[in-house]
């Protein structure tokens, strides 16, 4: 169902208007009646050439511009009302901007109140409204002289208002619904129901939804529509919601799928001021951010013309791409308006502008190239948090591990310097399978996940679990080594009572990479065997009684106790053995 907002200066006839076109009255409040000005935003609908269109009644009395503001964010075509007798008015003039700065292109002009003026005086407010909506989003709208009392030019603004709502297309749907709330209030039996406008993705009966900006799991009990129940409902719809699991909200929050946002205090972001301002906008002064149906006092920072970043004293959900209006309360008018750029951004003025320069580029661009700039600009990030601040995109680098990702261009300056490290390491260690994944890190100042990263993306670097090598990269003997071992193990073959193991001409290095290749056992530090040794010896300890003692061991291999000892006890950590005071027992020996 698409949305048609009103717009327009006080007291311009917009409830009015409202009400003829649906036969219902849009004002829900008594105050609202006896002063006969609108206060909040009233609701009506009926349906325009085969569309189902709901109207959203917005206040027109600047006092109330916040209210007008909480309306006007998920529209997809807006009516602007100007009484032919009064003419363009201040609050006219600020509700263009407001729909100047949200790129609101559909809409139709009302040039409303013509019986109560000659021919010659609507001329010339409708000149005056063409000469006033001049180089805005609002210049190429139809303008229909009508009035509500008389019944005359109410086709013709029908007709318009179909013309572009068929225009605006139908609501995006991107598979992630997003409600922002607008009222709220509890029903008896039933307890909280929201309204608001969906966008972005359907809702169903039984939906678990996140409430923002606390991040508060809700479900779906119930939703209406136009005061009937439905089971689902699409994009561009009004919507009530009857939600279980909170007991309170209130206009501004948001209701999305669980992790489909997160919330900001300062986001970059582009920045258009009011035509209406004398001076260019400056970070002085109290403004108010408005975005969705929420309103929160923020700080500006201009950093050069069209570009500023915002700061919130509360944390507000946004991602990338959101139009907000900024108003300043010294001034009680809209000053400026924009686009949200980076919910996260950097901190120095010089990556600022950068990152600016590059998202401005992908505006309404596919979520996944905006995930792509994104991870661009920060070099690493989660891919949740990229799938957030996109708007559900997901990047296309090939450098993910586990839930990160990287960037290619910081990949591959990492890469080169992970690459030299592991061949230096190669190179000084060749024994070795590669290099710890914690010295990696310590010796190039990264922490571990940025090697996780690297690796994941290349071909040329292996994974090994607690190390990382070359993919070229086989370990060996040099000449030299390959003597020393054959000296070694002809040594070893003489007799189980081998010599210890700094006797046997193996510097340390050579050592460990015999044990690692399992052409060793290390039995204890200064103990070492061939393998063929030790089942040898495994196969003795059959000969021996049930229960035998260290002498009974010794005597059976004919070795020294120097031997004898650390052999049983490396037996009983290999489970082959077990100790019972000054006897051993072997285990296969033994009942199970």
């Amino acid at each position: 169902m698409p949305i048609v907002a009103t717009a327009g200066h006080v007291d311009h006839g917009k409830s009015t208007l409202v009400a003829a076109l649906t036969g219902r009255d849009p004002d829900r409040w008594a105050e609202e009646k006896e002063r006969g000005l609108t206060i909040d935003l009233g609701f009506a609908w009926r349906e325009l050439d085969g569309l189902d269109v709901g109207f959203v009644d917005v206040p027109g009395h600047e006092r109330f511009i916040k209210n007008m503001l909480a309306g006007v964010g998920a529209v997809d075509v807006a009516l602007f009302v100007v009484a032919a007798d009064e003419g363009w008015m201040p609050q006219s003039e600020e509700h263009l901007a407001v729909l100047d700065l949200l790129d609101t292109t559909c809409g139709v002009i009302a040039l409303t109140r013509i019986d109560l003026v000659d021919a010659d005086a609507a001329d010339l407010a409708e000149l005056e409204v063409m000469e006033q909506v001049e180089g805005t989003a609002l210049a190429d709208w139809p303008i229909v002289r009508i009035s509500p009392a008389t019944g005359e030019g109410m086709a013709r603004l029908e007709g318009a208002l179909v013309t572009q709502l068929r225009a605006a297309g139908a609501p995006i749907d991107s598979g992630r619904p997003r409600l922002w709330i607008d009222r709220s209030f509890h029903i008896a039996g039933a307890g909280l129901v929201v309204t608001g406008t969906l966008s972005g993705g359907s809702l169903g009966a039984g939906d678990e939804l996140m409430l923002w900006p606390d991040a508060k799991p809700v479900r779906v009990r119930g939703l209406q529509h136009h005061d009937a129940s439905v089971t689902a409902l699409g994009p561009g719809t009004r919507a009530a919601l009857n939600l279980a699991g909170i007991d309170g909200a209130e206009r501004g929050m948001l209701l999305t799928e669980p992790d489909a946002v997160s919330t900001t205090t300062s986001f970059l972001a582009t920045l258009r001021q009011v035509r209406s301002l004398d001076d260019d906008l400056t970070s002085r002064g109290a403004f108010h951010l408005h975005a969705g149906t929420g309103a929160w006092p923020v700080q500006l920072r201009i950093l050069e013309t069209g570009t500023a970043t915002i700061r919130s004293r509360e944390p507000v959900p946004l991602r990338f791409g959101d139009h907000f209006i900024i108003r300043e309360t010294g001034r009680r008018a809209v000053v400026a308006g924009g686009r949200v750029l980076d919910p996260h951004p950097p901190r120095s003025g010089a990556a600022l502008r950068d990152a600016a320069r590059q998202l401005r580029e992908v505006l309404d661009e596919d979520p996944n190239r905006v995930a792509d700039t994104l991870l661009a600009i920060r070099g690493t990030a989660s891919l949740d948090e990229l799938r957030r601040d996109s708007g559900g995109g997901s990047p296309s680098t090939s450098f993910v591990s586990g839930t990160s990702a990287m960037a290619a261009g910081t990949a591959a300056a990492l890469l080169d310097d992970v690459v030299a490290a592991t061949t230096k390491f190669h190179s000084d260690n060749r024994l070795r399978p590669g290099i710890a994944k914690a010295e990696l890190a310590s010796t190039l100042g990264v922490d571990a996940e940025a090697i996780l990263l690297v690796v994941a993306g290349t071909e040329n670097l292996i994974d090994d679990g607690r190390t990382i090598r070359r993919a070229d990269f086989e370990p060996g003997l040099s000449p030299e080594e390959a003597t020393a071992w054959q000296d070694a193990e002809q040594r070893l073959q003489a007799s189980l009572t081998v010599p210890r193991a700094t006797q046997l001409g193996l510097d340390t290095e050579l050592l460990h990479a015999l044990v690692r290749d399992g052409r060793l056992v290390r039995i204890a530090d200064d103990l070492v065997y061939l393998p063929e040794q030790i089942e040898t010896i495994t196969a003795s300890l059959r000969n021996l009684p049930a229960e035998f003692t260290v002498a009974e061991f010794r005597d059976e291999l004919g070795v020294t106790r120097r031997q004898a000892v650390p052999l049983l006890e490396w037996f009983d950590t290999q489970g082959v053995t077990r100790r019972q005071g000054d006897v051993r027992i072997l285990r296969e020996n033994r009942d199970a």
